[in-house]
């Protein structure tokens, strides 16, 4: 309540800003033509075709960045023709030194060097937008926008050509975007949103031909016109891609097991579809898919029990998965959980969940993943204004062989049959300044067998979303509303409610308690927020998001914890033009507080930071937190709420110019109590050389540093007549080291290295168990174990508590080495458009190290000499466009 009264101060003086409208400015128009009879221009680069002389230049950029509104070093001017299956465009970038144009090569979508790009919002819905990015070495570039600029996803990778070319005069480009690979409507008069934008590298300065402030809001709704564009016919899409993979393994054997013999080999083989049922709408069918990933997930140790979240890569999935997203609760505050969304994809395909239980002597096949037999995704936007999508996908029963010495085999379930299904629906209303729209999932899981009844039997999700903007879209108000409801067996949902997201067996929690009997849980979630985010130098966003307890989304969703309400405000101040010193810079103050449902006041920090992008083209910023109050519901999983010590943080980040040969930067941050209960420190630097066009190799080190006095060990039953709720005082050292090569033999022929030594290890002492979880000093918290009270033989402590040498209980050593070493080396060619050959070579090895050796021992002990895991690969597609 206390926060009120500032609060509204905030939006008072916010409100008077916003009457200001003189930030609006008149949209640029350009008016095209048909080339009737006229030979389309070949696409060489040259704009020497007399095509093109049937339209005007437009031009007259505007610098855009670093100094807003003023005429740009060199200028860009393009010209804009059409027939039935194509839109082309030619450009024009003027440059009184050609020789100095920088034509940096890299893979499609590097965005390297001097380029130019076309925006085409064809949907002229003023939120999304086709971007098509051409670079001064001929590297293309594609991503599809959404979200009004919020959004560039690079995953859409549509057939379109170019060509460019150096001259006296500077550089020229000519582009061929088929109508097939754009989205609009039947009228016989068109009119499209249009944007382009210049990177003059040389000055690393952008220039734009619709003029667009800095402080205003969006980027699509901002957009010129496209006019003259008539009687073109909606090209409905349809795409066929086949593809095949041949693979090899090979790993160390394992000896006496049949199933680690030391190699393994498979050709598959499947086929993909895209087929246009409206220009609008798409339907995406796989059959059999691959769903490899190039590139490997980066490793990483999660000591608070918390799942991690990882991107996703897989492209049938990443295409178009703007249309699917369902926040939870993202906010321009951050720290309100940002990556729970209602879909994660990669619980489809997921590893299997279950592990058969053996006995001494058997081995297991378990298999890796979960192939998915067909999936089919409807997706799009439609012109008035609709964006739909429909997933629907089916994941086979896994089975995992179990042999024994005398070759007795045997089969159980470790993943059942399984149907995935999502739904979203958006509608743009208010001249596209406002929407609507809604997700439901459903995930049903077919005849579980007794050992997965652990698993939910079937898991369903619903939620409302809704953003309204006013004023030229400088305010806005959103939010959304999410329900839960999980059904399984007695087993299934007692562990839900036991798990660490959840934990209703909490022993402090008299809001709480675990129902054995319990066969369905539901729960709702949501998030709701107002802002300013253009006109002026200031900006701001306040809002507040909850997860009640029952709250669960994890069989297709992501989402890390529930019983959560929290309230978060965001005020930043940034400069609009470049002084001496600085090209801009932004100051913001943040605060947030939480409360669980028990109306336990669980959490408030403050922070306040700063970015600079400095004359030189430095990048710099620097913050500090402060929270005097945190307790947490999940330290002692399922023990009492446990108070954590007043803490103080920083980070801090330099990075030097992009623009020259090789660059550099370092990244570091801090915490510590103010009772020296923990403290951590991360560094990382490193560099990006690029010695010619076609070269790029980086070296980035890290190194992490962990301390504390707390860290969760286990909960023993029954010790004296009570639970122990058992702690240690971990040093825990992290040190990874992630190298890249790129060649670029040509824009559609690359070689590329990626590398990740990685070692994590942990050490533990001063063992303690909790007697008073919430007391104030922090020695008061604890019972701590003499040396005299804890003996360690065979891997194992056993504890002693009344000195009566009879050991009260015992637990393993958790002390901790994990070792890994993980590469990639992808060769990749588009022999032609849209059609690929990747050859892949990656490595593993993955063991558990003696927590006893130093850090770099350890390291080059257990990858150098060690046999990894080797997977040769080889996968071709083709791609049919009819």
């Amino acid at each position: 309540m206390k926060y009120i009264p500032f609060i509204l101060l905030i939006l008072l003086t916010f409100q008077l800003e916003a009457q200001d409208t003189t930030n609006v400015v008149a949209k640029k128009i350009y008016v095209t033509k048909g080339l009737g009879n006229e030979t389309p221009p070949t696409i060489n680069g040259l704009l020497d075709d007399p095509a093109w002389n049937l339209v005007d230049w437009a031009g007259d950029y505007i610098e855009w960045q670093p100094d807003e509104n003023t005429p740009p070093s060199h200028q860009t001017k393009f010209k804009i023709i059409y027939d039935t299956k194509n839109l082309y465009i030619g450009v024009r970038c003027l440059d009184t030194e050609p020789d100095k144009i920088v034509r940096r090569l890299s893979r499609r979508d590097g965005f390297e060097g001097d380029w130019v790009e076309f925006n085409i919002d064809s949907y002229f819905d003023k939120r999304t937008a086709f971007s098509f990015t051409i670079t001064a070495a001929g590297v293309k570039g594609d991503e599809f926008v959404s979200n009004n600029g919020n959004n560039w996803d690079p995953s859409w990778n549509p057939i379109w050509y170019a060509k460019t070319h150096i001259d006296e005069e500077g550089w020229t480009a000519e582009i061929r975007i088929p109508l097939s690979q754009l989205k609009f409507g039947k009228a016989e008069s068109q009119v499209w949103g249009l944007q382009s934008t210049r990177r003059y590298f040389r000055n690393e300065e952008r220039s734009v031909w619709q003029r667009k402030p800095v402080d205003q809001p969006g980027w699509v709704s901002e957009f010129g016109e496209l006019h003259g564009l008539k009687n073109i016919e909606p090209q409905k899409q349809l795409e066929i891609q086949p593809y095949t993979v041949a693979k090899m393994e090979t790993y160390e054997a394992e000896e006496g097991n049949p199933f680690k013999d030391g190699s393994e080999s498979d050709i598959t083989g499947g086929l993909d579809a895209k087929i246009g049922i409206t220009n609008d709408l798409t339907l995406d069918l796989t059959v059999n898919p691959d769903f490899g990933q190039v590139d490997a997930d980066p490793s990483a140790i999660a000591l608070d029990g918390f799942q991690i979240f990882f991107q996703e890569r897989r492209p049938f999935f990443v295409e178009n998965k703007n249309i699917f997203d369902f926040s939870v609760s993202q906010s321009e505050a951050g720290n309100t959980f940002g990556s729970d969304n209602v879909f994660y994809s990669r619980r489809i395909g997921r590893s299997p969940q279950a592990y058969p239980n053996t006995v001494d002597g058997e081995f297991v096949d378990q298999p890796d993943n979960t192939p998915i037999i067909g999936a089919a995704k409807f997706s799009g936007k439609t012109k008035n204004g609709w964006a739909i999508g429909v997933l629907e996908s089916v994941t086979a029963q896994r089975q995992a062989t179990i042999i024994d010495g005398s070759d007795n085999r045997r089969k159980e379930v470790v993943e059942p049959l399984t149907n995935y299904f999502v739904g979203r629906l958006q509608k743009d209303f208010n001249d596209r300044n406002s929407y609507i729209g809604g997700i439901f999932t459903a995930t049903n899981r077919e005849n579980l067998p007794e050992s997965l009844q652990f698993l939910h039997s079937s898991a369903y999700t619903g939620g409302l979303d809704f953003k309204h903007q006013w004023n030229n879209r400088d305010w806005y108000v959103g939010g959304n509303v999410t329900l839960s409801h999980v059904q399984g067996s007695e087993e299934a949902i007692e562990n839900t409610q036991r798990s660490i997201a959840h934990l209703f067996n909490r022993v402090d929690a008299d809001y709480l308690s675990v129902d054995s009997t319990r066969t369905s849980l539901s729960g709702t979630g949501g998030n709701v927020q107002i802002g300013k985010i253009g006109n002026g130098h200031w900006r701001f966003e306040s809002g507040g998001t909850w997860r009640s307890p029952e709250l669960e989304l994890n069989d297709i969703g992501f989402q890390r914890q529930a019983d959560d309400i929290r309230h978060y405000t965001w005020i930043g101040y940034q400069t609009l033009k470049p002084d001496s010193t600085f090209r801009r810079v932004g100051i913001n103050y943040n605060h947030w507080t939480a409360w669980d449902f028990g109306g336990n006041h669980n959490y408030l920090q403050f922070n306040t930071n700063s970015w600079q992008n400095w004359k030189n083209n430095y990048q710099t910023n620097i913050g500090f937190n402060y929270a005097p109050i945190e307790y947490s519901n999940f330290a002692l999983r399922g023990g009492p709420r446990l108070r954590q010590s007043p803490w103080m943080s920083f980070w801090n980040n330099i990075q030097t110019d992009s623009r020259k040969k090789i660059q550099f930067s370092f990244y570091h941050e801090g915490r510590k109590a103010v009772d020296n209960s923990f403290k951590s420190y991360y560094m990382e630097g490193g560099f990006v050389y690029q010695p010619i066009n076609a070269l790029r190799v980086s070296a980035f080190p890290s190194l992490g540093i962990n301390h504390d006095k707390l860290q969760f060990i286990d909960n023993l039953d029954d010790v004296n007549g009570s639970t122990r709720y058992l702690n240690g005082e971990i040093d825990q050292r992290t040190l990874s080291m992630s190298v890249r090569l790129n060649y670029t033999i040509n824009p559609n022929l690359t070689i590329q290295y990626w590398g990740q030594p990685f070692i994590s290890r942990g050490r533990y002492s001063n063992f303690k168990h909790i007697t008073d979880a919430t007391a104030k000093r922090f020695e008061d918290r604890f019972v701590q174990y003499g040396a005299d009270q804890a003996t360690l033989s065979d891997g194992v402590y056993a504890i002693d508590e009344d000195l009566d040498n009879v050991a009260d209980f015992s637990f393993g050593n958790p002390d901790f080495s994990f070792v890994q070493f993980r590469s990639n080396l992808v060769v990749r060619w588009e022999y032609i458009p849209g059609s690929e050959i990747f050859l892949v070579w990656s490595q593993d090895v993955s063991r558990s190290g003696d927590p006893t050796d130093g850090l770099l021992p350890s390291l080059g002990d257990n990858i150098f000499g060690q046999k990894p895991q080797n997977i040769f690969l080889v996968k071709a597609t083709y791609r049919f466009v009819l």
